[in-house]
């Protein structure tokens, strides 16, 4: 089974989400995800600066199997990425909620949030796939 955590967001699209003590949002693929997908290959990610808006796509993930997109949880600005990733895609792999993050967003209205999944309503999600 998947390694899930009670302190994130999910989307059915299978992003997680959590939010920081300085209001940004992390955002990053599901342990589920990443099995999914197999090895990652390469991670594209938006440019810090650039804005993002909620439900709309905001880079790609490609792995050995299959190339995804992912899409923002939330509307704002970018404010990092995690540029170890160009290195060491695969790091997704060993480390999706830690290391393996995208980026990171200082969003307009975290009520955009509400209607993410919490744990529960993800591992229901993936066990109805």
């Amino acid at each position: 089974m998947s390694e899930l955590r009670s302190e994130l967001k999910y989307l059915p699209s299978h992003e997680w989400v959590r939010v920081e003590e300085d209001g940004t949002v992390t955002i990053g693929i599901t342990d589920h995800a990443q099995e999914s997908l197999g090895d990652v290959v390469y991670v594209e990610t938006p440019e810090v600066g650039s804005n993002v808006s909620a439900g709309e796509e905001a880079g790609v993930v490609e792995s050995v199997k299959a190339a995804s997109d992912i899409y923002s949880p939330i509307t704002g600005e970018v404010v990092a990425v995690n540029e170890a990733l160009e290195d060491a895609p695969e790091t997704v792999n060993g480390s999706p909620y830690d290391d393996g993050w995208f980026f990171r967003v200082k969003p307009e209205d975290l009520s955009e949030l509400d209607g993410a999944l919490d744990m529960d309503g993800y591992k229901a999600a993936i066990e109805e796939e």
